[in-house]
């Protein structure tokens, strides 16, 4: 007769949380070999950039759906990796449905939809068995889509800044008119925040290699230096002349409204708005103790590495031009 005692009830598997943040790994430098795949990417990237941006339209909206499509989908892989269980599928059709009403729609439209995001992520746990996971999946599956589609799909509304400034401020189209805005302006608006962004990132590259010494943010990113940060604004500025010089010589229609000084201004603004978002990915990857999001782009790894400074800097820029517009309105 076996003296074993009966089994007693099963005990539940613990279920898996979010782990807690990595201890600091030091970021290896990236070798001076990757600077070819830099600029074997930048030449591929530049002219669809450009094509895209004066074509605006669909080839825009599908652009930039297939760029937020891509972009989510890393992200949410970073915080699988540190055991969340976002809501994938919904978190990537809500980010697409997004930038449909940017497209259609209003700012207004897609506010409510963001609202209307974060209200079916929060009903959708209480469909699930296990909730103690709830608080991490609800973060990462809202802030994907805000991190990522809601950033992004600001470029689709300052494409068409001009319809957003006439539905914005009152008597629209004469409005728009008084104070030199062109139906068009939106190429230049994109096109400027993407030279200061580019500037800003080439300046912010080869100053740090070649004069970094004091680091920037070393907790976050040790390759990143307060030299490089600075050659990063002078380079954005540099873009931002560049840009408007070009501009008010072959189209000064579509440059027209905005002020040299205004140039300045908003030239430091989202070269400040790009290192900041370079920082904030930087910040997710270390956490996240990866180097890259991704390896689709030779040289600069994923989709939102090479994004990074424009998910800020294009909203930054929307939303500048739209105080810009107010005050000229204003003194009108």
């Amino acid at each position: 007769m076996s003296d074993s005692t009966p089994a007693g009830p099963s005990v539940p598997s613990r279920p898996v949380r979010p782990q807690p943040p990595t201890e600091f790994v030091r970021e290896p430098t990236r070798p001076n070999s990757d600077l070819p795949g830099r600029l074997v990417t930048a030449a591929v990237l530049v002219p669809a950039a450009c094509y895209v941006v004066i074509a605006g339209g669909l080839w825009l909206l599908g652009t930039i759906m297939t760029l937020v499509l891509l972009g989510q989908r890393e992200f949410y892989r970073l915080i699988e990796d540190k055991g969340a269980h976002p809501l994938v599928g919904f978190g990537l059709s809500a980010a697409m449905a997004l930038c449909l009403v940017q497209y259609v729609g209003t700012d207004y439209q897609a506010n409510l939809l963001m609202t209307a995001t974060l209200l079916v992520v929060l009903v959708a746990q209480l469909g699930k068995a296990e909730i103690t996971e709830a608080l991490a999946s609800v973060s990462g599956t809202f802030f994907g889509v805000f991190y990522v589609g809601w950033l992004l799909s600001h470029a689709i509304s300052l494409r068409d800044f001009y319809g957003a400034a006439t539905s914005t401020f009152r008597y629209g189209k004469a409005t728009a008119a008084s104070i030199g805005l062109s139906p068009d302006c939106g190429i230049f608006l994109m096109f400027f925040t993407l030279f200061v962004v580019v500037g800003c990132d080439a300046g912010a590259y080869f100053g740090g290699r070649a004069y970094g010494k004091r680091k920037l943010a070393p907790a976050i990113s040790p390759g990143k230096s307060v030299e490089g940060a600075v050659a990063g604004m002078i380079g954005g500025l540099l873009g931002a002349i560049v840009c408007k010089g070009g501009f008010d010589l072959f189209w000064p229609d579509l440059s027209t409204a905005l002020s040299w000084y205004a140039v300045g201004v908003l030239a430091l603004l989202l070269s400040a708005a790009g290192i900041i978002g370079d920082l904030i990915e930087s910040l997710l990857k270390r956490d996240a103790k990866v180097k890259d999001t991704g390896h689709l782009l030779p040289g600069t790894g994923g989709v939102l590495d090479r994004i990074d400074s424009s998910l800020l800097a294009i909203p930054v820029m929307y939303y500048a031009m739209l105080f810009y517009i107010f005050l000229k309105v204003a003194e009108s």
